[in-house]
């Protein structure tokens, strides 16, 4: 009787161990959402400008452009554009926006003189939406005018760069 009461609490024993233990499973996903991408649209123009002496344009990002300093602005406005870029991606996500943070030279064609672009703005101004998987933003500046300045079109053939990135 004995050796039957210490199989049966072997059995026991070993049987309640078997129920301290469980497992259980979890699956892994990811979700790869579109890569964000942005694409210039239109360039920045500041339009046509006169001087007589030293002074500023600030075109607004809205396209608009005031005058300081030296500097008419001529009824005969020229192309006058904020730069534009079509931002694109996943629907309601945000992101941030660089503009950039050091002078952009631009040089007269033909010449050697030179215009500074600085102080860089945009609409929207530092994030954004991306409502439907897309968003514009436009991108304006102050262009800094020499007194004296040389007729002509001034340009850089490598533009400036406005970068996103997703929040």
């Amino acid at each position: 009787m004995k050796k039957l009461l210490i199989l049966t609490f072997m059995l026991f024993a070993f049987a309640a161990g078997s129920y301290a233990q469980a497992t259980a499973s979890a699956t892994g996903t990811a979700t790869i959402v579109a890569p964000i991408g942005i694409t210039k649209t239109v360039d920045m123009n500041f339009g046509n400008i006169a001087v007589s002496g030293a002074g500023t344009v600030i075109l607004a990002a809205a396209g608009t452009r005031t005058a300081t300093g030296g500097i008419t602005l001529p009824a005969i406005t020229g192309t006058v554009a904020a730069a534009s870029f079509d931002v694109t991606g996943s629907d309601g996500y945000t992101y941030t926006i660089t503009l950039p943070s050091t002078d952009y030279t631009i040089t007269r064609v033909s010449g050697t003189e030179t215009m500074i672009i600085n102080t860089f703005t945009s609409d929207p101004s530092g994030t954004g939406t991306l409502t439907g998987g897309t968003e514009t933003v436009n991108v304006g500046a102050t262009l800094n005018v020499n007194a004296g300045q040389v007729g002509g079109t001034y340009t850089n053939a490598t533009g400036f760069d406005v970068t996103v990135n997703y929040n």
